[in-house]
Order: structure tokens, then sequence, then C-alpha cells
């Protein structure tokens, strides 16, 4: 099915969000592009169809890439985002943008590593792109819904949060759920994460920003019935006080393909007031 292109095997795979307003003109268009550049391509639709491409194009928007990055990492793949969605904090290209794309994956490109979560629950294991939320649980009739966590950083004791709950947060995600708790923005190569409380009951709990070499264990013993985790927005499960939580950088990174002119503050700026200007959800 694939051919040679540029003396180099090229296997390239096709993510789809159909959902997205954008998706059918631009997934035309990129189909287009590779065609007359003589290169093959294999179209998925969902992450568990993704087969063994040297690299995954993902057209969506940032909800889109979190469902296929964990997969990509894991099995060594680039991944390289079109946006097709709305705000994309995490696409390379814009919609608008398929030639470029299209010469990006041909003519040689660099990647950018970005780090992941692991997080460990009762012998469970969960990864997150972005962040892991400790939040609490709404449960009819219950009087009091505020959670108390404490958190450890390497076997310290760090503080107690009362309140919502805590994020966990890569570089990649301090520009998501992070950022709207109030947490730092962290340039992607910054070895570190950020803890972040939501909604505390105490002025003097911060987000902390700390070094990805070190292991957090979130100390769920004050907890009164139980917390819902989140990895990247998708509920991972229900955890309570004899419940043992780890935090840790992950044995593998997400390899984002990037072009030799990106700019992450330029794109940050252009993403931040295109934000600040929309509403709804991005997919």
């Amino acid at each position: 099915m694939y051919r040679i292109v540029y003396n180099n095997p090229m296997k390239v795979g096709i993510l789809c969000n159909r959902q997205t307003k954008k998706f059918l003109p631009i997934r035309d268009g990129l189909f287009k592009a590779l065609e007359v550049r003589g290169v093959g391509y294999e179209t998925y639709y969902a992450p568990q169809e993704i087969a063994s491409p040297d690299i995954l194009v993902v057209l969506g928007g940032d909800g889109t890439i979190l469902k296929a990055a964990i997969e990509a990492g894991i099995r060594g793949i680039d991944l390289l985002g079109i946006n097709s969605g709305n705000l994309g904090f995490l696409t390379e290209f814009e919609g608008e943008q398929l030639e470029k794309a299209a010469e990006l994956i041909c003519g040689g490109y660099e990647t950018e590593q970005r780090s992941v979560l692991e997080v460990s629950a009762s012998g469970k294991k969960f990864y997150a792109l972005n962040e892991a939320v400790f939040q609490r649980r709404y449960e009819e009739g219950a009087d009091d819904h505020v959670v108390a966590l404490t958190a450890e950083i390497d076997g310290k004791q760090v503080d107690k949060f009362v309140g919502d709950g805590i994020i966990v947060s890569t570089p990649t995600g301090s520009t998501a759920y992070s950022l709207s708790a109030g947490g730092p923005i962290l340039t992607p190569d910054i070895s570190a994460f950020i803890l972040t409380p939501i909604c505390a009951h105490s002025l003097h709990n911060r987000p902390i920003v700390y070094s990805d070499t070190s292991k957090m264990r979130v100390d769920l013993s004050d907890v009164e019935r139980s917390v819902s985790l989140f990895c990247d927005g998708a509920f991972c499960g229900a955890f309570g006080k004899t419940d043992e939580v780890f935090v840790r950088k992950a044995d593998f990174n997400v390899r984002f393909i990037k072009s030799k002119d990106h700019n992450f503050f330029d794109k940050l700026l252009f993403k931040l007031n295109k934000w600040s200007g929309q509403k709804g959800e991005n997919v």
C-alpha cells in the first residue's frame, strides 16, 4: 500500500474526528496533498484502530490528540496535529496549512518530546499527557462534598489541600485545566510538573512547581467517601482512604512533529487571544 517517498519508506496514518465542523474539507485536502506527493496513507476513526504507522496525523482539536497521544507515545509513533476543531493548543498546523503539513511530512522534520504522567492507584496504572485530576465526588444525600487531600513529594509532606481537589499537570497541560485553576504556564522543555489546588478553602494553598524526577504520593486517608480520578478528562475510577496512589513521570514520552520555525510563544499568544474570545469546548 505504501510507496517510497524521498528514498524513505514512510507509513502515514490519519486519525479523523468526524465531529469537528471543519473535518470534511480538511480531510479531503490532506488526502489530495499526500497523493500528489506519492505518499500512501490509511485512515482511522478511533484510537483503537491505529495500526503501525511511522507518523500519525491527527485531524481534530486538542481532545482528539489527547485520545491518541498515549497510544502513539507507548508505541513510539511520531504525532502531527492539524486543527479541524476550535482552539488546538496541541496542533502544529491550522486546517488551511495542509500544503505546509504535507511538505513537512515529506521533507524531514524535528520532534519535540512531551512528558507523560503515570498514576498508580491500587495496582492500576493510568497515563495523562495533560493532567491527572483528583476531584470530589457528588453524592446524593451527602452534606459535605469538600475533600481533604495531602500531597507528599519524595516522602516529604507538601501540604494538605481542602477544597474541590487537586490537579497534577505536565508542562503540556499547563495551558489547560491547571491554567484555568490559576496555575502557571510552563514551556514544553521544562522538566517539571505542577501541583494546582482546585478551589482551595485556604488562601495559603497555591500552585507548586516541582521536578519531574520526583514521585508524588496522594494521601487519601482523610477522605470521607472517595475521590474521582480523571486523566486527560477521562474518568478512571473512584478511590478512597484505603487506596495507595502515586504520581510519577512515565517511562515514555509523546513525540510531537514540529516545523523548524515553530515558536511556542507565538502560538501561545495566538491561542490565548483566540481562547479568550470563543465559547464552547474544543474537540
